[in-house]
């Protein structure tokens, strides 16, 4: 039997648990088996993370999106922006500008 993207992530993470990008793989692969709490957790622990990981901001904020949790994803891409652009991410800082517009600024549910 084959194993899963996510099983062979996990695997590598035995071998190193801290690894940046296989996290975030992780979380990847955990938010589109619809496990939204647990992919936030390790997107929140890559942004908080020192240097913070600034593609983490931007899943996070987009998967909590797609599951109607608005307001946490706006705070998650308001940190974001600020953060890629203390570490000249412009780009990034563009393209999550543009997500947190689409679901409004500001909103009741803030």
């Amino acid at each position: 039997m084959t194993a899963s993207r996510r099983q062979r992530i996990e695997a590598l993470l035995r071998e190193d648990p801290g690894d940046t990008f296989l996290r975030y793989g992780l979380a990847l692969e955990m938010a589109q088996e619809g496990e939204i709490d647990a992919a936030t957790a390790i997107f929140a622990a890559l942004a908080t993370a020192s240097p913070a990981y600034v593609p983490a901001f931007h899943m996070a904020g987009r998967h909590l999106a797609a599951s109607g949790r608005i307001a946490e994803a706006r705070r998650f891409l308001r940190d974001g922006i600020e953060e890629a652009r203390r570490q000249g991410q412009d780009h990034a800082a563009g393209e999550m500008a543009e997500l947190l517009m689409e679901l409004g600024a500001h909103g009741a549910d803030d």
